[in-house]
């Protein structure tokens, strides 16, 4: 096996001997939509079946309360470090000491925020920063609430991998999980949550009424 790779290596070495060097560039533009990317976001979200608000900043606590207030969830889980401000006045379980599997299963649903999140594929990642909490919390409950702000949306991968520390736990999210494993049959919630609400808090004014 080495001595056929070093024959072709040979063979590409002698075939560009004394041509001009050549510099690669090893940045990648963003050659997708001109659209705004919290549009293209949002619709990449909802593409996977995932529940999606588009609010402005100051509107996530109302959202938050109304959202879960229609599933009527009201034991949730809260990572440390999420804004006090975007949660209402619930039934909050806190991680700590850590909660048992069982206890995870129990809860109405999370409530977290992200990393970074990408346009491109519609995205979401979680590194186990602040507000994120361990990786249970967000794969173990039935439902998972994550607010994704308009800073922490990115074009592409590759925008997304630069803004992370590879060294972190990383749980890349693309949709409520799924999978057609068996038959050919679409099952969700096998492998972390069975529904994705996501709310994508805007630095937009809130729309006029009609």
């Amino acid at each position: 096996m080495s001595s056929s790779r070093e024959r072709i290596l040979s063979a590409i070495r002698a075939a560009v001997a004394g041509a001009a060097p050549v510099e690669v560039s090893r940045g990648r533009r963003w050659a997708g939509p001109s659209g705004d990317l919290l549009d293209l976001f949002a619709e990449r979200v909802r593409d996977y079946r995932a529940i999606v608000h588009v609010v402005p900043e100051a509107d996530v606590p109302a959202t938050v309360a109304k959202v879960l207030g229609a599933r009527g969830a009201r034991r949730v889980v809260v990572p440390g470090g999420l804004p006090a401000e975007w949660v209402p006045d619930l039934e909050l379980v806190r991680d700590e000491p850590p909660l048992r599997p069982a206890e995870l299963d129990a809860v109405d649903g999370v409530v977290s925020g992200c990393a970074v999140a990408v346009a491109e594929t519609g995205t979401i990642v979680l590194d186990g920063g602040p507000g994120q909490g361990r990786r249970a919390l967000t794969l173990l409950p039935d439902y998972h609430l994550c607010v994704v702000t308009e800073a922490q949306v990115v074009p592409t991968i590759t925008e997304a991998v630069a803004e992370l520390d590879p060294r972190r736990p990383l749980t890349w999210v693309s949709g409520p999980s799924a999978t057609s494993d068996i038959e050919l049959n679409r099952v969700e919630g096998v492998h972390g949550p069975r529904t994705l609400e996501v709310i994508i808090a805007t630095h937009r004014p809130p729309s006029p009424s009609p």
